[in-house]
């Protein structure tokens, strides 16, 4: 291993296919910068290829497809500081392709359907992320997106889900119980929407994390109800509203955050994170401004784009405190003069 990577920080990031792990992805590498970021996607390790499931009728989700002990090994490699020879699973033939060599990196992020499923696998991962997708809002996305974008039958598309659904709460919904935190999206609780276009996202924060300090808003360990809408937020109709407060999940204590509504004005966000403690932020406003960059990607008008970047900056917090490295934000003119 050379001098540079004295210690490889792994981040498991896990949840469903279209539960937005991509436009995470990406403000992950947005943060770190995309030299100190290996990205693994954890299907290269299916077993069986697409020809093999349907024959068995083994989907991608259940555990049998996947080689865990392949998997655990050279995550493990890749962690002590040595190369790899990846597998490579082909999204557009379904067939697994010749492996390719893969080195070592700063921060190394395994993102997929099983990053928290096997032991080994957990016990490497030096922060872990769920992302949780209720029904509701998970329908209400792949009808959007199948119906209009592919042309596909409402009832199609409910079958497809349904399907998936025994494997799913088998296999991967499980695995937030291990997770440092939990982004949960839910349907809004301000006013009666079957589209899913207002959300109510809660960031879940397992207390006692060694390192981790959870957000809070205003007072510490209190219970909080706050409904910004004032004179410094833009709120229309149905407007947004703010939780915060201890709870217990999957026998853990927690600490809850949540933004029920959407952003009108994103240079507003700064108001709302002034209000927030233990952000792991470096200067004032810089999660506003990590929003503002890629304003265009999914979510960045609501608590999924803002829990995603709290996510982004508590893993940087993590990296720092693991390899007392200091990785320097990149400040925005007007902060930089303030």
């Amino acid at each position: 291993m050379t001098s540079q990577l004295d210690r490889v920080v792994l981040i498991g990031v896990a949840g469903d296919s279209g539960c937005g792990k991509s436009t995470f992805l990406r403000r992950l590498t947005d943060l770190f910068g995309e030299d100190l970021v290996t990205v693994i996607c954890l299907d290269d390790y299916h077993c069986l290829d697409r020809k093999q499931r349907k024959e068995t009728g083994i989907t991608a989700l259940d555990p049998r497809a996947n080689n865990f002990d392949l998997m655990y090994e050279q995550i493990k490699a890749l962690k002590s500081g040595q190369t790899i020879n990846k597998p490579i699973y082909n999204h557009e033939t379904g067939e697994i392709d010749p492996p390719e060599k893969v080195e070592p990196n700063h921060i190394v992020v395994v993102e997929g359907l099983h990053p928290l499923h096997d032991q080994r696998v957990r016990s490497l991962l030096d922060f872990s992320v769920y992302l949780d997708i209720s029904d509701e809002v998970k329908i209400a996305w792949k009808i959007q997106r199948d119906m209009a974008e592919r042309g596909h039958r409402y009832e199609d598309v409910l079958a497809a889900i349904e399907s998936r659904r025994p494997d799913f709460t088998a296999y991967i919904e499980p695995q937030r119980e291990f997770a440092d935190l939990v982004i949960q999206v839910l349907p809004t609780k301000l006013i009666e929407d079957k589209e899913g276009k207002i959300l109510r996202v809660r960031l879940l924060q397992k207390d006692g994390v060694e390192g981790f300090e959870p957000v809070y808003l205003f007072d510490e360990g209190s219970t909080i109800d706050w409904i910004p809408c004032g004179r410094k937020l833009t709120c229309s109709w149905p407007g947004i509203r703010l939780f915060y407060g201890p709870d217990s999940y999957y026998g853990h204590d927690v600490s809850v955050l949540e933004i029920d509504g959407q952003f009108d004005n994103l240079e507003e966000v700064i108001y709302i994170e002034g209000h927030l403690s233990n952000t792991s932020t470096k200067y004032y406003g810089e999660l506003t401004h990590l929003l503002l960059q890629h304003k265009e990607y999914p979510g960045s008008n609501n608590g999924t784009g803002f829990f995603q970047v709290l996510a982004g900056l508590k893993m940087r917090a993590t990296y720092e405190r693991l390899t007392a490295k200091s990785l320097k934000p990149q400040v925005p003119a007007a902060a930089a003069a303030g």
